[in-house]
């Protein structure tokens, strides 16, 4: 066992969720909304990885804090009624972690029940923890806390973790924490993001058979 706890971003890391939910579920949104106002799927990857949602629907779209708490609230409905599937390979890199004794952690801005939701769908080891959207804004991913609080509650270092996503905002939280960074490169081909991920991840992955080789030979 490479690393004692695998810690994973959700979305477009262990499901195949941006390009078949969340992404239409924002274009419906805006079609509600703000008529005529679009977001296409490459820049709605763009954007969340950096500057972030957030940042994106008030800088973009002009959304205040009542219209990103109505935002939420639609995303909340959307998803509910559509979950998403497991990338291939993934089962069974996390099985295989789980029968040697490692962790499975979950760090997303997805919910928490949602998280548990999919994984559940998709016959997935329930994870030891999970810190999603849920968390208060100072402690959700790019912040610290997560991955601190991973080694409080299980007696672990740094070294012994692996933090595995897609976006910017995992690689900032494991660079702060000094914990080992592998970037999940299999939910899209924009090149700006890999490139990124590219010159400034120890180790990029263009496919989840590529990180199961890495963590198992």
């Amino acid at each position: 066992m490479k690393y004692k706890c695998l810690v994973f971003d959700h979305d477009d890391t262990v499901v195949n969720s941006t390009a078949t939910i969340h992404h239409p579920c924002f274009q419906d949104y805006l079609d509600s909304r703000c008529p005529g106002k679009t977001c296409s799927l490459e820049n709605y990857f763009l954007k969340n990885f950096e500057p972030g949602f957030i940042e994106m629907c008030r800088s973009e779209y002009g959304m205040d804090d009542a219209a990103l708490t109505d935002e939420l609230n639609y995303w909340r409905a959307y998803v509910q009624a559509h979950v998403p599937l497991a990338y291939p390979g993934i089962k069974e890199i996390m099985e295989r972690q789980r029968a040697e004794g490692g962790l499975i952690c979950v760090v997303s801005h997805s919910l928490e029940q949602n998280i548990r939701r999919d994984y559940a769908a998709n016959s997935l080891p329930e994870p030891d923890a999970v810190y999603g959207w849920d968390y208060p804004a100072g402690q959700r991913k790019p912040a610290p806390f997560p991955l601190r609080d991973i080694m409080r509650r299980f007696g672990l270092e740094s070294g012994e973790l692996l933090m595995i996503d897609d976006l910017k905002p995992g690689y900032d939280m494991a660079r702060s924490c000094g914990v080992d960074f592998a970037a999940a490169g299999w939910a899209n081909d924009i090149e700006p993001i890999e490139r990124f991920m590219r010159d400034n991840c120890r180790w990029y992955f263009k496919s989840v058979e590529q990180l199961g080789i890495f963590l198992h030979g």
